[in-house]
């Protein structure tokens, strides 16, 4: 809620922990990172982990999933397969530990099987859904789990994962996270659960989490929404550099006493702080949305309503001109990066240049200066956090990741940046350097089209159009565009589908 009072209840500080890291560290070679560290998981609690993209909470949380084995100390889960010796448990004993101690995970990157359906999916999480009658088992699970968190979430769980929107992928995997199983799930690790659902949605998972350690339950919650955080955290655990640097009740911050502990400065970004421009439509016929040059259009509404396909149609009418040598009018930003975005076998630096190998061509071959030259320059001015560009893109954490698909985009020439939901995993110090970006790139006159399902982030566009049932149902403009006006009329429009 942002006033820094927790939410959840507290749990009593002498219960036995569910997990628990006693001076556990990783390297991955020469590179740390996770220094040692003590850290523990008691039933009831709900313990946020929050810091900026690379600090080190993936690699915390991996551990805690049995993941990552650590290079020094140990990780300890109490009970009759976890042990308490001196090692801790190791090896395929360290994994079953971690299952016999109902422990879950719900990771960034989404890792469903999309050629599979969600009964499917489930399965290969669920070691003991076999025999005759498993898919039942797995629908009476699903559909637990889906009415449980989701009310009113109308997606069929026999449909295949690739059919489903971005945001209905991620319901489905929360939803496999809290779903009954053989070994009742104790500890849930919620890692970025809400970046791609909207508000409605977002409070739906929040109110649950605080049902479900309100039962005894415990939650890993990562996430760079500081509002989410107060609403759900009962202790704020903040990570820099592979550390914890605090470990405190999520009572003892505020906003911005957390944002200074994660070592960012808060930056606010005037939602009207400029006039939006005038002139003609600059998209061209065959779109329901309209933009001008220098302008900032944002689309908003609940998901699902027709925002994605939009953002398509208009993309591939801009950018369809390539193969005629042609340079495109239009770039495009990812939401889900793994799937729209990375090239997961090049390095960090190719994938930053990858959209300007054209202009990088001397004589034939791609000028190693110039790229690595441009790679540096956007490194340095977007904050992607690497020793080495020459690395694979997938060893940057997610919320580096999709900085380098900004740095992509933004090094281009194209008139028009089309954004999807871009900011998932983002923290927020980055947040507000792309945001200044974005509007310094606006007033020398480039153009944006940016959808997304955080309330502030629309706030800050010239215009937005917001959705109902897969068509423009609302324009707002200027001062109109208020938290107030877009949640009412997104609400409308469910009202009437």
């Amino acid at each position: 809620m942002g006033d820094g009072t927790a939410r959840a209840p507290g749990a009593a500080p002498g219960r036995t922990p569910i997990v628990r890291l006693d001076g556990a560290g990783r390297a991955f070679g020469a590179v740390r990172a996770l220094h040692p560290l003590d850290f523990a998981v008691r039933p009831g609690e709900c313990v946020a982990l929050v810091g900026h993209n690379g600090a080190g909470k993936s690699t915390l949380v991996n551990l805690v999933n049995a993941v990552f084995a650590p290079s020094e100390g140990r990780v300890v889960y109490p009970g009759p397969e976890g042990g308490d010796g001196a090692e801790g448990p190791t090896g395929a004993r360290r994994v079953e530990a971690r299952r016999s101690a109902g422990i879950r995970a719900v990771h960034q990157e989404l890792s469903l099987a999309p050629n599979l359906t969600l009964l499917e999916n489930l399965r290969i999480a669920q070691r003991d859904l076999t025999g005759r009658g498993w898919r039942k088992r797995a629908a009476d699970r699903m559909r637990g789990a889906f009415d449980a968190i989701f009310p009113g979430h109308g997606i069929a769980t026999r449909a295949p994962v690739g059919d489903l929107t971005l945001a209905e992928r991620q319901m489905v995997e929360i939803a496999m996270g809290f779903a009954e199983g053989a070994e009742p799930a104790r500890l849930v690790i919620l890692d970025e659960p809400t970046s791609s659902l909207d508000a409605s949605i977002a409070a739906q998972l929040v109110a649950h989490v605080r049902a479900f350690c309100a039962a005894g339950g415990s939650v890993i919650f990562i996430s760079h929404m500081m509002a989410e955080v107060f609403a759900i955290a009962d202790r704020i655990a903040v990570m820099k550099d592979g550390r914890i640097t605090e470990d405190r009740p999520a009572r003892a911050f505020t906003q911005d006493s957390l944002v200074a502990a994660m070592g960012h400065v808060a930056t606010e970004v005037a939602a009207t702080a400029r006039v939006a421009p005038e002139g003609p439509d600059i998209l061209g016929p065959g779109h329901d949305l309209s933009a001008r040059a220098g302008e900032i259009v944002g689309l908003a509404g609940l998901a699902g309503h027709g925002q994605a396909a939009a953002l398509s149609r208009l993309y591939l009418s801009l950018a369809s001109d390539w193969g005629r040598g042609r340079a495109p009018r239009a770039v495009f930003v990812a939401g889900d990066r793994a799937r729209d975005g990375i090239f997961p076998l090049w390095s960090i630096r190719r994938n930053v240049s990858a959209a300007r190998l054209g202009g990088l061509v001397r004589r034939g071959t791609i000028d190693r200066g110039a790229e690595a030259a441009l790679a540096q320059d956007w490194q340095a001015r977007i904050g992607i956090r690497t020793g080495d560009l020459s690395a694979p893109i997938l060893s940057l954490s997610g919320g580096n990741q999709q900085k380098v698909l900004f740095a992509r985009a933004l090094a281009t020439e194209a008139p028009i940046v089309v954004m999807d939901d871009p900011m998932r995993g983002v923290d927020v110090g980055t947040k507000a350097q792309v945001y200044e970006i974005i509007r310094a790139e606006a007033e020398a006159g480039r153009t944006f089209v940016w959808y997304s399902t955080e309330t502030d982030e629309i706030r800050l566009c010239d215009r937005v159009f917001v959705y109902r049932n897969g068509r423009i149902g609302t324009e707002l403009a200027g001062d109109a565009i208020t938290e107030e006006a877009i949640v009412a009329n997104s609400f409308e429009m469910a009202a009437t589908a």
